[in-house]
């Protein structure tokens, strides 16, 4: 039996010493999960072809540009309205074919030339049959059409407070490594509240940006955006203001394989930690 015991330790300490890399450390909350992999939507190449869903601000988070440089490069001005179809060039330089983009783009003109042509033969009739009334109450309608302000002019220059998204436990943190987490995450139970870290608009509210299940980004000025991911449900809309406390969705697991919220806060289209932003103490 002694023998036996003899042998048995020296194959346990050939083994041992003949190992030549450690034996790999996994985190139970990423298991078979990289960066890469929960961060399918990000973009390296020089080219995008806008797909239905998206808007200028989700394309420049997946590609990790500020929306403002995104929109400069391809001569976008605000409300950055873009369309499925439209190549947008993702560095500065790089050049956009025009035939391509002219192409698709007569699509818009034509209805709105359309509904302007129904609006000139409306008119012009009734002139004809002498119905006026008609054609003082569409002045007035048009009258009393809002003036649309610039978004600059709605939003701070500085983000007073941010609050904690969610009230469940950090379960995975910031990290600059090359297959690390760009922002933190919060483990929870399906359904659990997630709030607006700040004042601010959302500006992409949808599930099309793969890797990230239901996702919401609130533009919070023109410097910060942040974004809340794998949602169960979507409680704004785009262009909804909302306040910061404010609850925008329900946590989930879209987009991942456990319930959980990815929160993440953009500088001028890049990562930074978020526990630098949120308060110390909770």
């Amino acid at each position: 039996m002694k023998l036996l015991s003899t042998i048995l330790l020296c194959f346990i300490l050939f083994g041992c010493a003949t190992r030549k890399y450690p034996a790999p450390i996994v985190q139970i909350d990423q298991a078979g999960s990289s960066y890469t992999e929960r961060n399918k939507a990000s973009l390296t190449q020089s080219v995008y072809e806008v797909q239905k869903g998206e808007t200028l601000y989700s394309i420049s988070w997946r590609a990790g540009i500020d929306y403002r440089l995104l929109a400069q490069i391809n001569n976008i001005s605000e409300p950055y309205d873009i369309f499925p179809g439209q190549q947008l060039a993702l560095t500065k330089n790089t050049v956009i074919d025009n035939k391509n983009r002219s192409q698709k783009q007569p699509v818009t003109i034509i209805n709105t030339t359309q509904k302007n042509n129904k609006k000139t033969i409306a008119k012009e009739n009734s002139e004809e049959y002498g119905k006026k009334q008609t054609n003082q109450k569409v002045k007035k309608q048009v009258q009393k059409e809002p003036i649309k302000k610039s978004d600059n002019d709605s939003f701070p220059h500085k983000v007073r407070k941010w609050q904690y998204p969610s009230d469940g436990k950090i379960i995975d943190t910031y990290s600059t490594k090359e297959n690390g987490n760009r922002g933190i995450d919060f483990g929870g139970r399906p359904g659990d509240p997630i709030i607006a870290a700040a004042d601010g608009k959302v500006v992409y509210a949808g599930s099309a940006l793969r890797g990230f299940g239901n996702l919401i980004i609130v533009k919070h000025n023109n410097d910060y955006l942040s974004a809340y991911a794998h949602n169960r449900a979507l409680l704004v809309k785009e262009q909804d203001w909302v306040k910061a406390g404010q609850v925008i969705a329900e946590m989930g697991s879209s987009g991942t394989d456990k319930v959980k919220l990815h929160f993440e806060i953009r500088f001028r289209g890049r990562t930074v930690n978020p526990l630098k932003y949120l308060p110390k103490k909770r």
